[in-house]
């Protein structure tokens, strides 16, 4: 949108800064120890992380709220129904109308609007596009942080009332169709990624080949494995190694259902020697062992891979004995949502926070062996139907792209006269 301060305006239209057209407001946040700050109380508090997803235009309230006493001891202020909120850091940019008095934490700069010739709803749609521009005017070495006097020095072009009222009605009629476009693709996803399981669940137990696996055919997966092993987590470099002349760790987020992020690493120290033991190879099967729930038991297949990368100890590498079971079968198998729930059921831990999937546990998890033919049938079938599953939802993502752009391109023509004018 800073391109758009560039452009000159219509006639009846002049810039501004919004120190002229508001009390620019800052926030606070009481002692967190002391529970009399919060406890009971009744005033709403609002916080950055609150607004994450967030997708209305208007807000009541935050996650929790503070009380008279917690309202005095900080720098928190109550501010006025119509004040538009606009956070200042972690992220700058979040932007919503209070619905009623609220105050917030030290995140925002809100703008309390001073004159009833300007619309809170038309502030809101411009500081809407404006992310880009408020960064400019931001600083800061850990994160960037819109101060008081640079939000007050923010510029905006103020059209006459009546075209402000004409213009925020035109961009909420265009992002109401664009918006239901988008909440189509969502559920177009959500079609997708439903089916997807089906395939997958189909795959153990034989549908996808005409028939159903039998008991028999269900042994542990210990039975397939030539070797099992873990790698190693020495203290590494926050960045990533950059080429193959480096060695490096893989982080577990490398491992990701089906898919292999060989980016997803840590610079080996010159300090320390490689274990060259744990270097990944193409074929080795990674499965996640420990860290929070959800990311335990997750299970790629290395199709391609760099040199100098080495497993860490959170991840398992699997070898697979040839002649028994391939390892694209097994990773196929590993994914189905049916087998994730035993592997569910084979991790311990306190708390969802950090839990493990010990050798022991997961060497007795049952799986079907089918002849290697029929390993590769199901195979060939399940990876044309997940590559054409990817393809429309690469698809639908790129729609959804296109649609985000054009919601960009309708608040630049908005600020600029084109929208609202007649």
């Amino acid at each position: 949108m800073s391109n758009v301060v560039k452009k000159e305006l219509p006639e009846n239209w002049a810039w501004t800064t919004m120190d002229n057209i508001s009390d620019v407001v800052g926030g606070g946040t009481p002692i967190s120890k002391e529970k009399r700050f919060y406890q009971n109380g009744s005033i709403p508090w609002l916080t950055p992380a609150d607004l994450s997803g967030y997708k209305e235009k208007y807000v009541s309230n935050g996650a929790r709220f503070i009380t008279e006493d917690g309202l005095n001891s900080s720098s928190a202020k109550i501010m006025p129904a119509g004040t538009v909120l606009f956070t200042s850091r972690a992220p700058i940019g979040y932007v919503v109308i209070a619905k009623n008095e609220i105050c917030t934490n030290q995140g925002f700069k809100s703008f309390v609007i001073k004159s009833d010739k300007i619309l809170p709803d038309y502030v809101y749609w411009w500081l809407k596009g404006s992310k880009q521009l408020a960064e400019s005017f931001a600083s800061g070495t850990t994160f960037l942080e819109l101060s008081g006097s640079k939000a007050k020095q923010l510029p905006i072009p103020i059209a006459p009332l009546e075209q402000q009222k004409r213009i925020v009605a035109k961009i909420e009629e265009l992002f109401s169709h664009i918006d239901a476009g988008i909440e189509a693709l969502n559920k177009a996803k959500q079609l997708l990624k439903q089916y997807r399981q089906s395939v997958l669940k189909a795959a153990v137990t034989g549908e996808l080949l005409g028939y159903k696996f039998s008991e028999e055919m269900f042994k542990p997966i210990d039975f397939g494995l030539e070797t099992l092993g873990q790698g190693w987590s020495p203290r590494c470099e926050k960045e990533p190694s950059p080429s193959e002349d480096t060695w490096g760790v893989i982080k577990t987020t490398a491992v990701q259902s089906l898919e292999y992020r060989q980016e997803e690493n840590k610079r080996l120290p010159d300090s320390l020697e490689p274990r060259p033991k744990h270097e990944i190879l193409v074929g080795d099967l990674l499965v996640t062992r420990a860290g929070p729930r959800v990311r335990v038991g997750i299970c790629c297949l290395v199709k391609e891979t760099r040199k100098k990368l080495m497993i860490c100890d959170k991840v398992y590498r699997l070898r697979v004995k040839k002649g028994v079971i391939l390892p694209e079968y097994l990773a196929i198998i590993l994914n189905a949502p049916n087998v994730l729930i035993e592997v569910e059921k084979l991790k311990s831990g306190i708390n969802d926070s950090g839990v493990n999937l010990t050798q022991n546990k997961f060497i007795q998890l049952q799986i079907p062996y089918p002849l290697i033919e029929d390993q590769k049938s199901l195979t060939q079938i399940v990876t044309d139907k997940v590559d054409s599953i990817s393809r429309l939802d690469e698809d639908i993502e790129k729609q959804m792209l296109k649609a985000e752009k054009n919601k960009q391109s309708i608040l630049a023509s908005a600020f600029s006269g084109e929208l609202g004018s007649a």
